[in-house]
């Protein structure tokens, strides 16, 4: 790969130039003030800066990227419009089941508001404060169970409303619920990635989802390319990113890979659970050290850690340890050793600093007083230090401009943060910091649009996955065609029509149940891209429902063709494909809306198979319609399977001038279908001159209508059946609409 240089940077006063990328746009005034001043690097400056943490790690060259900035003539210093998230006073508190002991009145001390006899209440976090700046690295320490993930997913919104109480500002001011969405991006600790994309393919569709439409397709990919060489992944830009039975990048490839999708906007806020956790030393300062570029660049990065080493310790830029939901230290890596010799605990020269404070809150943890002398050794410690800094150095001297958030959030995506802001500001001025930036980064159709190829993608290198399924409805197709092999116009091969229908129907509704992993497998993905508004949950359902059309529509042909001729039937071939299609959406349909409603695939099995039995038991085929109890009439037109069967009915036996029973066969499934044929014909005489009509073995006893009659299917017409089938197919998508609406909201109560 060629090294990328600025050819006009000796230019005294830069033209623009459009042709140059959004994200380069930065660099030129960034080396421009730095001899007068230290400044926090933009992304731009990151670009030319990628290769350290890969030679200082694995001594790998990555080629250095120098980007050209056409607005280089900014006289604001950036590190004169910072971000400031404080958060004070925060507690949160769960209910819980205790053990049924002694009745309420025996108890020692008096059950708090919220308790009752049988649950109780346990503070998760308990009045935690403290503040994150950007260009700097807030690390969240503790042991397991401490409170880390809890207090990074309150920062981040993703606790249900009123369960969280304290106060969380950005620069002053409250966050809106949807600015948070779009200023911030959320790293979870699972690596929650499309197994069969390349890492450049899996960047390119977060670029899709969260770049503006305004934005070239050049530019994306430009913006992708200096992603992957800022995350070093350039020697694994093209490797799928694989599961377990697919061999695809390592596990500090893929964390990075995770915190480029959340990143490729650029947001202002970043949180991260456990980034490093499940790494090796190595990949998890990899990691740290790229978290630290993305902090220079103008972003407040806060984390969650388990237990940093040496090196990552050097990353940081501030701390809180927690215990039990207490903070017991706040403030910078630096003051560790100070901090703990004033607490009567000095930390030894040649131990790690995180180590031992580790240790020593174990420790506390397990003694009879816990960590509260600890805990108010940090409140008094913390009121001391604030008084010494009031002295010796006052806040107005800090050279920090004060700007509102929505002065703030501008001054930043006019230096290139935030890029999914850049068109909302170009079109006028914004009234609030919320309008400033728009909820989605794109139109409804794009979205679609993009959804659709990245399924298509990752199914297209999963043929397996499409090939079994061909390959159930292929032999079940083949079994019926062979079983039910030309059947002829008999009495008996009116009961093997009807026993054929009923079993295809049913069939091709069973044959759907495979689709139950399938956003099983996805929930969690689609879960952490809503959360941020990567896209509406609208244009998933939408594209899920056109991206199964193909699969359905060959399936469908498939079956309709191995079984029409061999078994015989009558009637139209195009409608018979025409309502397996039909079923064949309808039990997608309804198979997809049991995926929103539950977690497990076992438990969607389990009630796939006991609904779909029940469908077939009341789609009229077991008992007619005139003979099922009237207090379960309503379950028979719940019945998917009832339409499908009745229309296929319809379509075989319309024909009215087909005769099905003629003359002897009357006395077919009687007893008297054993008797010689010649005492047949005498009774059929004996009828006749009874009836006083004439009947021989060849008159027309029961005709298709007939047959019709018998079964009780009178309602609706065959193209009636086949219109409510597929409607049912539209009300099962719009459930499963409404089911992510309610299940999606990932955050915790």
């Amino acid at each position: 790969m060629s090294r990328v240089v600025a050819d006009n940077t000796s230019s005294p006063s830069p033209v623009r130039d459009d042709s140059v990328p959004f994200y380069d746009r930065r660099e030129v005034a960034m080396e421009m003030s730095r001899a007068d001043t230290i400044t926090s690097p933009t992304l731009g400056q990151l670009l030319k800066c990628v290769g350290d943490m890969r030679k200082e790690v694995t001594g790998d060259e990555t080629p250095v990227h120098q980007a050209l900035d056409i607005n280089a003539a900014t006289t604001i210093d950036p590190r004169s419009l910072p971000f400031v998230l404080s958060f004070s006073h925060i507690t949160y508190s769960v209910k819980i089941r205790r053990k049924f002991t002694l009745p309420k009145f025996l108890l020692p001390r008096a059950a708090s508001d919220g308790e009752t006899l049988f649950s109780g209440t346990k503070t998760i976090l308990n009045d935690i404060s403290g503040e994150a700046r950007d260009g700097e690295i807030m690390a969240v320490m503790g042991a397991s169970g401490s409170g880390k993930s809890t207090l990074i997913d309150a920062l981040a919104n993703r606790m249900a409303k009123g369960s969280i109480k304290g106060a969380i500002t950005l620069n002053g001011e409250q966050l809106e619920s949807r600015l948070l969405k779009v200023i911030s991006a959320y790293v979870m600790q699972d690596d929650l990635l499309f197994p069969m994309l390349t890492v450049e393919e899996t960047l390119m569709f977060a670029a899709e989802f969260r770049l503006p439409r305004t934005l070239s397709k050049s530019k994306k990919k430009l913006r992708v390319q200096a992603l992957i060489d800022q995350l070093g992944l350039r020697n694994a830009a093209k490797t799928v990113i694989g599961d377990e039975g697919h061999r695809g990048v390592s596990g500090g490839e893929r964390r990075r890979v995770s915190i480029g999708i959340d990143i490729i906007h650029d947001p202002i806020l970043l949180f991260l659970d456990e980034p490093t956790s499940g790494l090796d030393s190595t990949s998890a300062y990899m990691v740290v050290k790229v978290l630290q570029r993305i902090a220079q660049s103008g972003s407040i990065v806060i984390m969650s850690v388990h237990q940093p080493s040496y090196r990552i310790l050097g990353l940081l830029d501030r701390m809180i340890f927690l215990s039990r939901g207490q903070t017991v230290y706040s403030g910078s890596p630096s003051n560790l050793p100070l901090y703990f010799s004033d607490f009567g605990h000095p930390i030894p020269d040649n131990e790690n600093k995180t180590e031992f404070a580790l240790d020593l809150i174990r420790e506390l943890e397990g003694s009879p007083g816990g960590t509260k002398s600890l805990v108010e050794f940090n409140k008094s410690w913390q009121t001391l230090k604030r008084g010494n800094n009031s002295q010796t150095a006052p806040i107005t001297n800090d050279g920090f401009i004060n700007l509102s958030l929505k002065e703030a959030i501008s001054a930043s995506i006019s230096r290139g943060k935030l890029v999914s802001g850049a068109a909302a500001t170009s079109n006028g001025a914004a009234s609030s910091p919320s309008s400033m930036v728009p909820t989605f980064a794109n139109p409804a159709w794009i979205e679609m649009a993009v959804l659709s190829k990245r399924s298509f993608t990752n199914s297209r290198r999963m043929p397996e996955l499409f090939g079994v399924r061909l390959g159930a409805v292929m032999v079940t197709g083949f079994i019926l065609a062979t079983m039910f092999w030309r059947l002829d116009n008999s009495p008996k091969g009116v009961q093997e029509r009807l026993g054929f229908f009923a079993f295809a129907m049913s069939t091709t509704f069973y044959t759907c149940a495979d689709a139950l992993p399938v956003f099983l497998q996805e929930r969690y993905i689609f879960m952490r891209e809503t959360a941020y508004n990567a896209y509406r949950r609208s244009s998933y359902v939408l594209s899920h429902s056109l991206v199964s059309l193909p699969a359905l529509l060959f399936l469908s042909l498939a079956f309709a063709a191995t079984t029409f001729w061999a078994v015989g039937l009558d009637g139209s071939f195009f409608f018979y494909f025409l309502i397996i299609f039909a079923s064949f959406w309808a039990g997608s349909s309804f198979v997809t809306f049991l995926s929103g409603v539950v977690p497990q695939v076992m438990l969607g099995y389990t009630i796939v198979v006991a609904i779909l039995a029940y469908f077939l038991l009341f789609s009229g085929f077991f008992i007619n319609r005139d003979r099922i109890p009237p207090y379960w009439i309503w379950f028979h037109y719940l019945s998917l399977v009832k339409y499908p069967y009745e229309a296929v009915l319809q379509n075989e036996f319309e024909d009215p001038t087909k005769c099905f029973v003629r003359g002897v066969q009357i006395f077919d499934n009687t007893p008297l279908g054993a008797v010689p044929n010649a005492l047949k014909v005498k009774l059929l005489d004996s009828l006749s001159s009874s009836l006083g009509m004439r009947i021989t073995s060849t008159t027309c006893v029961t005709t298709g209508a007939d047959i019709l009659q018998q079964e009780g299917i009178t309602d609706l017409s065959k193209w009636s059946c086949l219109w409510v089938t597929v409607a049912w197919g539209f009300i099962f998508r719009i459930l499963f609409y409404l089911s992510l609406l309610a299940g999606s909201k990932n955050k915790r109560r």
